[in-house]
């Protein structure tokens, strides 16, 4: 396909060259294609919607858009079984919306960052078609991980893998003639097969893909389950004691030379082009090894984002993640939740404030008082660390997890876990723009197909209408903080300096004149010596900060 002349002018040479080093400092928002803006009125949210609220994230004061999977999709994992890297997907758009997005976001200082999705393809993906269709022992089948089951008749699955959506990660093939045949490896669900990453032709097939959509301008991919493209050929089960690097499936050695020759592609580019990982490593060591200066530019840190809403946990992890990116020199990224994450106001309500996949259930109780202060709190903390800042859409409103009725879900996350867990569809609801009744502006008015998720009734209070004609709301508080971190030089990437405080308060100070200050203790502490509040997640008390609270100060130097 041709370019358009808006795509066209976004690769011209000036397009990302003016600062070089703005990944390190950048604030990027998580755009949810199909929840965040419909144009059309058919309940889903599409590229034309994005483009109808550029002006709000200009506003909003971000440096970036992340989006999730945009691509052709059957949406069995919310787009992250991709069927066609090169192409939108109806429901959203056009390849010719995804160009113009692309280019009048940048008009505006706004980088476009997508995902893409390595480990596996969706089983209507035409490799994988192709693959089932030439049977045992064909080319097509040596691009996937095809093999022969264990036992007298071959039932039983080659290995006995976990998958990471619960349950088996091996599902078996049928023959033309109807008899059972190969297995295949799907370390998701069976929709998503995995690709074998030895074969050249994936190597080369993902290269032309970063290719392609470099050429249209976007300033970098986020790469998703970024350690597990290699499998051990040999299929050994999971030992109870892992050595780094020898797990069959997860962060093998040889995963660095992918990442290599990508950043060799991205570096061809004018301008920086920039890796994002999803690594999920916990070893310290070992996650760095994906951001040395030939790999990965940067990586999310999820570590932060799980810890609960306690002092001495998050300040353990800021110190870790700040130690582990330090020998490579990378910035580290702070984020409070994304697409698959219980939201914060939810979350720091409970009395489990922190976050795992495997806690999820339905009904837990929240103070969602509790949890909008310690939210607001949190969002000040998080955008005063070293490095670069995410928000996940919706949060700078400060809606909460929604309990939504189990015969609307499908996050496969839900079904997996025989309905225990209420999957991940509660964070993806549709974002409140106006009005006091649903859909609250994310369709338009006149239009007649609802939100492909219901939105709560009690939702108008928090939509972008009402949030900016007050000056107590989340939205504020969120514009506030991110003009004033654009404004305080020593914000962005750079040194952090603990300061001494009272147990249960973390305060450090950027450069010479900035402290941040964020009390999670029971009861009101005084500041340290300032000339000025730049800004307050709450009202001081009698000049104290109250529990649950942080405040931005300014000294003279």
């Amino acid at each position: 396909m041709h370019l358009t002349d808006a795509a066209s002018a976004a690769t011209a040479p000036s397009a990302g060259v003016s600062d070089p080093l703005w990944w390190r400092s950048a604030v990027i928002y998580q755009v949810y294609v199909r929840s965040f803006a419909d144009s059309d009125g058919d309940g889903t949210g599409d590229l034309r919607g994005v483009r109808s609220r550029l002006g709000y994230l200009k506003e909003l004061g971000v440096d970036a858009l992340w989006f999730n999977p945009w691509y052709p999709s059957p949406l069995a994992d919310g787009g992250y079984d991709v069927s066609d890297y090169r192409d939108i997907h109806p429901a959203f758009g056009t390849l010719e919306d995804a160009e113009l997005l692309i280019a009048d976001a940048l008009a505006l200082g706004i980088r476009t960052i997508i995902d893409v999705v390595p480990n596996h393809v969706s089983s209507e993906h035409p490799w994988f078609q192709a693959a089932l269709a030439a049977g045992p022992g064909s080319p097509e089948r040596e691009r996937f991980w095809f093999h022969p089951g264990k036992g007298a008749n071959g039932d039983l699955m080659p290995t006995n893998w976990v998958s990471n959506f619960q349950g088996d990660t091996w599902t078996r093939t049928t023959n033309p003639d109807g008899t059972p045949g190969e297995w295949y490896l799907h370390l998701f669900t069976p929709e998503q097969p995995d690709l074998n990453w030895n074969h050249p032709d994936v190597r080369r097939e993902h290269e032309e893909i970063l290719r392609f959509w470099f050429d249209r301008g976007v300033a970098g991919v986020r790469i998703d389950s970024a350690g597990l493209l290699i499998k051990d050929p040999a299929l050994p089960e999971v030992p109870t004691e892992v050595a780094p690097g020898q797990h069959p499936t997860e962060d093998r050695d040889e995963v660095h030379e992918v990442y290599r020759s990508w950043r060799r592609i991205a570096d061809s580019y004018e301008g920086t082009r920039v890796l994002v990982g999803e690594v999920w490593v916990p070893d310290a060591a070992r996650f760095a090894a994906y951001l040395r200066p030939d790999e990965m530019h940067t990586a999310f840190n999820f570590d932060f984002m799980s810890r609960p809403w306690d002092a001495a946990e998050l300040r353990g992890s800021i110190d870790l993640m700040l130690a582990a990116h330090a020998p490579v020199g990378a910035p580290s990224t702070w984020v409070l939740s994304n697409h698959d994450v219980t939201r914060p106001v939810t979350r720091y309500g409970r009395e489990d404030s922190g976050f795992a996949f495997a806690r999820k259930r339905f009904g837990t109780p929240t103070d969602l008082g509790l949890g909008v202060r310690r939210a607001r709190a949190a969002a000040l903390l998080t955008a005063a660390l070293p490095g670069s800042l995410y928000l996940y859409q919706g949060d700078e409103l400060g809606l909460p997890e929604a309990e939504l009725p189990r015969e609307v879900l499908e996050d496969p996350m839900h079904f997996r876990s025989g309905g225990a867990d209420p999957g991940r569809d509660g964070c993806r609801v549709p974002l409140p723009w106006r009005g006091t009744e649903a859909p609250f502006g994310f369709s338009p008015a006149e239009a007649s197909g609802r939100p492909w998720l219901p939105q709560p009734a009690d939702w108008a209070a928090l939509t972008v209408q009402a949030q900016e004609a007050d000056p107590a709301s989340m939205l504020w508080l969120y514009r506030q903080a991110l003009r004033l971190r654009k404004r305080e030089s020593a914000l962005g990437d750079g040194p952090l300096t603990w300061l001494d405080s009272a147990p249960g308060v973390l305060a450090f100070r950027r450069g010479d004149t900035f402290t941040s200050v964020t009390n999670l203790g029971g009861e009101p502490v005084a500041l340290p010596e300032h000339d000025s509040i730049l800004l307050a997640s709450t009202p001081l008390a009698d000049g104290l900060l109250p529990p649950d609270s942080t405040a931005w100060l300014h000294r003279s130097a």
